[in-house]
């Protein structure tokens, strides 16, 4: 991205012990996708060596943070927040509902709501909520 002006506000995930599992799944549904940047824990720690002390990764022209939380902690992701995805067409909406869904959960099966074409929403098997939209 050089010569363009920074993305201001990114989106940033919090695993334990998932981040590099998830950051690879994620950046295999989107053609336009890659790792911008990691760095894994060391024998030093604090987090288990070889887990995402912290990773930047771009999905889709957007930038994303990741990391796995060295502490166990009492709160997850919650669909109050989501990653909302404009999808191009019915194959784009259905591959990626197909595998958001797998060994995740569906909060509103792929159907017309009256609002779009065509939407879904799920939570990944990460916990992580995705809203996928057909515009009309």
């Amino acid at each position: 991205m050089a010569g363009t002006t920074p993305q201001k506000i990114t989106t940033f995930l919090m695993f334990e012990g998932k981040a590099e599992e998830a950051m690879t799944f994620y950046l295999s549904l989107f053609d336009d996708a890659e790792v911008v940047d990691i760095t894994r824990y060391g024998a030093d720690g604090p987090g288990t060596e070889g887990t995402v002390q912290h990773a930047t990764f771009s999905l889709a022209g957007q930038r994303y943070m990741c990391i796995d939380s060295a502490l166990k902690h009492d709160f997850t992701f919650t669909p109050a927040m989501s990653l909302f995805v404009q999808c191009d067409d019915e194959a784009e909406i259905d591959r990626l509902y197909a595998a958001l869904a797998e060994e995740g959960s569906e909060l509103m099966p792929l159907g017309s709501y009256g609002f779009s074409a065509r939407f879904g929403w799920v939570n990944d098997r990460f916990g992580v909520s995705w809203q996928l939209n057909l515009p009309a």
